[in-house]
């Protein structure tokens, strides 16, 4: 009889270990920061393959430009392939991309493998963030939709600021500068990997999986408030950019500073701050929070000028605060003014533009910038890139301005 019983179960046990619905929570926010952490290891080292393959600016802003690229990709043929393939597949699909990834910089003796190591970082980003961010609203259950994404934002970033801090400081007291933050990159990928295994799965799937393509989205009643949330976040967009790219040569060639830790915490600390502007600031600012990020980027962008012109690194951190807190409130505040006018039905589509705005944001302005410092020099091109930037987010808070008619400003939708 007993022998009897315990068939079922036999036969009901899962293939795989399966962790409680609350642990798998944080073990998918453990790998979001993991994954996120791989696509900014690179930034302090760049002044190294510099040195090692004999480029210059223009290169180094080529070489991280070209992770955009794969992050549009991404967003393109997998924004929705989690709602087909289910949140764990493709969450593992990402890491083997960012596995794939940190192979890419182990091997790498000239610019091809790192170009593919760029982009194959590019799409675990772009396919591993949105599917990460939905599974943990999954995870966390009715009525916790807001503390989930909190949680994604804070992964996200907190992963984005680790990076570089990760890799300045085994590049400055470790030996293997150039190949040690990628081993132990792929140790932490795999680790996720082990993680992301053993969640259940999230979503009901679909019998028979399709996944198509779909083309940007944005119906007419979203254009008013895309257009200030979109040109905010694009000048963030481009702002995180250059710091990521080309902060490490502005400290070795302008600053004389050629520490790669410092580099990263630089870099660092324009996530952290932006982090903060997203997860502390923009809910305390409510309707208020995209105008003031607008004058944040303007600002920070004013202090880097003024660094930069006299080469002081104290002016060149403030400015990474600033305009670090200025970004996050154009994140938050935008994608929440954006969700709060489009259709229900529509707001994924909606976003995928925003985020598609994002990335050319990311990367156009520091391929500028890297042109601009082969003609004109390093301290010009980013005197110039601080005053487009600053003029982009002027424009943004110009369309803020409510019309004399008495017409809604894109921000003032936003829940506070």
């Amino acid at each position: 009889m007993s022998s009897h019983d315990s068939h079922p179960v036999t036969v009901a046990a899962p293939r795989r270990p399966i962790v409680p619905r609350a642990s798998a929570f944080w073990l998918v926010a453990a790998a979001l920061a993991t994954a996120m952490l791989g696509t900014t290891l690179p930034s302090p080292l760049y002044v190294l393959y510099e040195q090692e393959l004999g480029f210059g600016a223009l290169m180094t802003t080529v070489i991280f430009a070209v992770y955009a690229a794969g992050v549009l990709v991404a967003l393109l043929l997998f924004g929705r392939a989690s709602d087909e393939l289910g949140r764990r597949r493709v969450l593992l699909i990402g890491l083997a991309c960012a596995a794939l990834s940190a192979v890419a910089f182990l091997l790498a003796q000239g610019l091809a493998l790192l170009v593919v190591g760029r982009v194959l970082s590019g799409l675990s980003a772009g396919i591993f963030t949105a599917t990460a961010t939905a599974t943990l609203v999954d995870l966390a259950g009715a009525g916790q939709g807001r503390r989930a994404t909190v949680v994604a934002t804070a992964a996200n970033m907190g992963g984005l600021g680790l990076g570089p801090l990760l890799a300045g400081f085994l590049a400055q007291y470790a030996p293997l500068p150039l190949r040690l933050p990628f081993w132990v990159d792929l140790g932490l990928v795999l680790l996720a990997g082990l993680a992301v295994w053993v969640i259940p799965e999230p979503v009901q799937l679909p019998e028979h999986p399709r996944l198509r393509i779909r083309r940007p989205d944005l119906p007419p009643q979203v254009r008013p408030v895309f257009i200030p949330a979109a040109a905010a976040g694009f000048a963030g967009f481009a702002v995180l950019g250059l710091f990521t790219a080309v902060a490490p040569s502005f400290l070795l060639e302008l600053l004389h500073q050629p520490s790669h830790l410092l580099s990263g915490v630089v870099v660092f600390t324009v996530f952290a701050s932006s982090a903060l502007g997203q997860a502390v600031l923009a809910g305390r600012l409510g309707t208020r929070a995209l105008a003031a990020g607008c004058v944040g980027l303007i600002v920070g962008m004013g202090v880097l000028i003024a660094g930069l012109a006299s080469t002081s690194l104290p002016l060149l951190i403030v400015s990474a605060i600033i305009a670090g807190l200025g970004q996050g409130l154009c994140m938050r505040a935008g994608l929440e003014a954006l969700n709060t006018h489009a259709p229900a039905d529509r707001r994924a589509g909606v976003a995928s533009v925003f985020f598609v705005v994002m990335y050319v944001g990311i990367a156009l302005p520091v391929i500028g910038a890297g042109i601009a410092a082969t003609l004109v020099g390093l301290q010009t091109a980013g005197i110039m890139f601080g005053i487009a930037a600053a003029a982009t987010a002027a424009v943004a808070l110009a369309t803020l301005v409510p019309a004399r008619t008495g017409t809604p400003h894109a921000d003032t939708p936003a829940p506070a």
